[in-house]
């Protein structure tokens, strides 16, 4: 299994109702102020392990598990809106860093919250790296009717229970999924990440199993559809440099298989200060794929002059 380098602390902060789980690297009050990293969809914050692993300054870094993933809880609620994460974000750099510009590094959902939360809060951000976090395709009014009903009708398939995460007979199970999800991730981290991304539960026929640190909830779509003139406009407020960082089989790939043709990367072009890498060997998942090279970029830019 994989052995990583710097250990890591759990703590957990009450935040709008919520216990909150964070995940410490190292003494955020020491020294150089800590990296916020905030992670993507059905991720948690130890998903960082190897970035934080390839780190060469050793700086502390704070990673907290967004609500209803990982640790942190959601107390019963059937629908997560993106607003939220914003003001819990808030409350985090809030309760750690009160009054200073942060760093912030943010993978795929991390990574539009952050550009958001930027934009939103240009003075609370000193340097941004956004992996993968580009937004989502175009939207057209007309689609809103159908966009409610589908989110009505899959809330009531939730409370039948009928939008439960998949769960698994072994541990190795669910590093066999990570794996096949990322074809790139290699059976030591697998095997390291399982026990982040899943823990013990109890399956439906009675058995003891492992189960997605996730809420099913999420599973629900948005009721709203995506405002990319919204976007834009929170784009042009940011006041952080911004380091745009694609995978060559990431995100833009995935969206162009699908038959949507919006230039995302145009749309990021709209923050007055940004600055783009790909990295070609590596997906989505970069952050697994090429944790030095992330390590790398994260770091050249986060200590320009």
């Amino acid at each position: 299994m994989y052995q990583p380098r710097r250990s890591s602390r759990s703590e957990f902060l009450p935040l709008r109702g919520l216990d909150h789980h964070v995940r410490i690297w190292g003494d955020p009050g020491a020294g150089q102020g800590p990296i916020v990293m905030l992670h993507g969809w059905m991720d948690v914050g130890a998903s960082f392990q190897f970035v934080v692993d390839a780190l060469t300054d050793d700086r502390p870094v704070i990673a907290p598990d967004w609500r209803g993933f990982g640790l942190t809880d959601a107390r019963g609620t059937d629908n997560f809106w993106f607003p939220d994460y914003l003001a819990d974000l808030e409350g985090l750099l809030d309760h750690y860093l009160p009054g200073q510009a942060v760093d912030l590094v943010g993978h795929s959902m991390g990574g539009n919250i952050s550009m958001f939360y930027a934009g939103a809060r240009p003075q609370r951000v000193r340097r941004l790296v956004n992996l993968e976090g580009f937004g989502m395709p175009r939207t057209r009014p007309e689609q809103a009717p159908a966009r409610y009903a589908q989110w009505m009708d899959q809330l009531k398939s939730h409370h039948r229970g009928e939008l439960d995460l998949q769960t698994y007979a072994e541990l190795s199970g669910v590093a066999r999924r990570l794996m096949r999800t990322n074809t790139r991730l290699p059976q030591d981290k697998a095997d390291w990440l399982a026990g982040h991304w899943a823990g013990p539960c109890t399956r439906a026929d009675g058995t003891p199993g492992w189960g997605i640190r996730g809420d099913a909830a999420h599973k629900i779509v948005n009721a709203n559809l995506y405002q990319v003139d919204e976007a834009i406009a929170l784009y042009r407020s940011i006041a952080a440099p911004v380091l745009a960082v694609e995978g060559a089989d990431g995100i833009i790939k995935t969206w162009k298989s699908r038959g949507h043709d919006d230039d995302l990367l145009k749309r990021l072009r709209e923050v007055p200060d940004i600055a783009f890498a790909r990295l070609e060997d590596a997906g989505h998942m970069m952050h697994h794929d090429q944790p030095e090279q992330v390590a790398r970029l994260i770091e050249d830019f986060l200590n320009k002059p």
